[in-house]
């Protein structure tokens, strides 16, 4: 036994061994679901029967105009209610799009991961990269995940897995440190995304409610952003190494899944360094493909009428596509180099194994489609996110006060809605105007949402991907469950919350621009 598993547990470490415990005593994820399922149907059921409602003003997605709007809870046990879940059975889960885009990635991902590149690459990450910034380098990666929006998730989190046990520390502790970047992270970067768009456009549409003239650019939040990737880099790779790796101990193989390769050599062989070679001449190519695709004037991942290709175009839309396809080319370019996939057949064998790998979790995702379409036909969440924020505006504080108590309503808002643009289109059209009306500008009204929205996917399990995670994690520990993912990543959403509230605050009093 060793040392780091025989030190007495702090404090900290003892609640979350509890949590844990207490957590995984709970029933399957889909089990859970078909609980809360019920709950939803009864609550439901008695809040119509209520006539609950409320009465808002929202911004039209279509027509970005201001329109007021009126949302009353719906009722699961009314002839119309019982013909929707009868009915939307199907459409509910083929509009579930985590299922489609785990489908895609996968079938590279297999490739490459039935190949064996992936695990020789992050040996090669290992092998080349000082020690102590191995957690700092996963950390960062994973926030930058976000600008492919939701392949983060599936690229990112297992790859640090497999980094943290090529280096020989817990692989669990590594998927924790990917999930926390990956969600907790979500609405910043150091870069112009796609959701960027959505937010700002919101923003200028409520700020017009003030004054006509008032816009911001999609480069509003950029410093503050920048600012946030680099800090919360660093309270990611502090949490996992300070207090998830020393919890979690040395890691013993034998609590893996059967067929989990928990075993990494520490030199590269001939033929894997080939494979790389292989694999690099793929990528290349795959570039310049893509060079031709986007970099041309009118090229076809353009978007066709303003020409950009940064922001709402084909390129950005269909990212999944380019991932999909660098990790198809370069593993069965690997696979060829390293004798591991010599024929196309076996690359199909590679795509059927992982597509296969994923039945629990298609069944899982199922469930929890229905769930999901049935919290959102209620209006549930709706009802009580404005009956929230109208306790906040009626509060009479401070800007900064109710800035940060804005954000605290977001956050908790966001265990029961974790879609960041149905937020906004609810939030922004109530507190932009009123607190621009106390000075403060809509760029750190937008910074301030980005706070709230964050943190909190890494624990509701309304995340699409939080069952994944389970998954994930119980590769590596079949005992693992719902509370061990919840354990693991408490201490980086109190943390993340609150260091990163901190960091606005003082953003804010010391008048630092929030972007361009």
């Amino acid at each position: 036994m060793t040392t780091a598993t025989i030190a007495p547990k702090t404090t900290m470490q003892r609640f979350l061994d509890t949590v844990e415990k207490v957590g995984n005593m709970v029933p399957h994820p889909i089990v859970i679901f078909l609980i809360l399922i019920g709950i939803v149907i009864a609550l439901s059921a008695v809040l119509g029967l209520f006539g609950t409602a409320v009465t808002y003003e929202r911004i039209n997605p279509d027509t970005h105009k201001i329109e007021a709007a009126s949302t009353a809870i719906q009722s699961l046990l009314t002839i119309d209610g019982i013909r929707f879940m009868y009915s939307s059975l199907i459409p509910n889960f083929m509009s579930f799009t985590a299922v489609g885009l785990m489908i895609v990635a996968m079938i590279g991902a297999g490739v490459a991961e039935e190949s064996g590149l992936v695990t020789t690459l992050i040996r090669k990450l290992v092998i080349v990269s000082p020690h102590w910034a191995l957690t700092y380098i996963l950390a960062f990666v994973g926030i930058l995940a976000s600008i492919a929006a939701d392949a983060g998730y599936l690229v990112l989190i297992p790859l640090a897995g497999i980094a943290y046990l090529a280096v020989g520390r817990h692989p669990v502790a590594g998927l924790a440190l990917g999930f926390a970047a990956v969600a907790g992270a979500f609405t910043v970067n150091m870069l112009i995304k796609p959701l960027d768009a959505v937010l700002v456009e919101f923003t200028n549409d409520a700020a017009r409610l003030v004054d006509p003239n008032r816009t911001i650019g999609l480069a509003s939040n950029l410093w503050f952003s920048i600012a946030s990737v680099l800090f919360l880099t660093v309270i990611i790779a502090f949490i996992t190494d300070k207090m998830i790796s020393p919890r979690l101990g040395t890691y013993d193989p034998k609590l893996a899944a059967e067929g989990t390769v928990t075993e990494q050599g520490a030199v590269l062989s001939e033929a894997e360094s080939r494979g790389l070679r292989f694999a690099g001449f793929g990528l290349l190519g795959l570039i310049a493909v893509f060079c031709l695709l986007t970099l041309p004037a009118g090229a076809p991942l353009r978007n066709p009428i303003t020409g950009e290709l940064i922001g709402n175009s084909p390129f950005m839309n269909g990212l999944i596509a380019l991932i999909m396809l660098m990790f198809l080319v370069t593993g069965w370019a690997y696979g060829v180099g390293a004798g591991t996939l010599k024929t196309l057949a076996e690359v199909i064998a590679a795509i059927e194994k992982s597509i296969k790998s994923m039945g629990g979790t298609i069944f899982l995702f199922f469930v929890l489609s229905q769930f999901v379409a049935y919290f959102t036909y209620t209006n549930i969440g709706t009802v009580m996110a404005l009956s929230l924020s109208g306790v906040l505006q009626a509060a009479n504080i401070g800007a900064l006060p109710l800035l940060l108590g804005f954000i605290v309503v977001v956050a908790i808002i966001d265990l029961l809605l974790t879609g960041a643009i149905a937020k906004w289109a609810i939030f922004a059209p109530v507190f932009v105007p009123l607190l621009m009306k106390l000075g403060v500008e809509p760029e750190a009204v937008l910074a301030a949402y980005r706070i709230g929205d964050s943190p909190m996917n890494a624990i509701t399990p309304l995340n699409a991907y939080f069952a994944l995670v389970v998954g994930f994690i119980q590769r590596y520990d079949r005992n693992a469950g719902v509370g061990t993912v919840v354990s693991l990543m408490l201490p980086y959403v109190v943390w993340m919350f609150v260091l990163w509230t901190a960091l606005f605050a003082v953003w804010k009093m010391l008048g630092l621009p929030w972007g361009l």
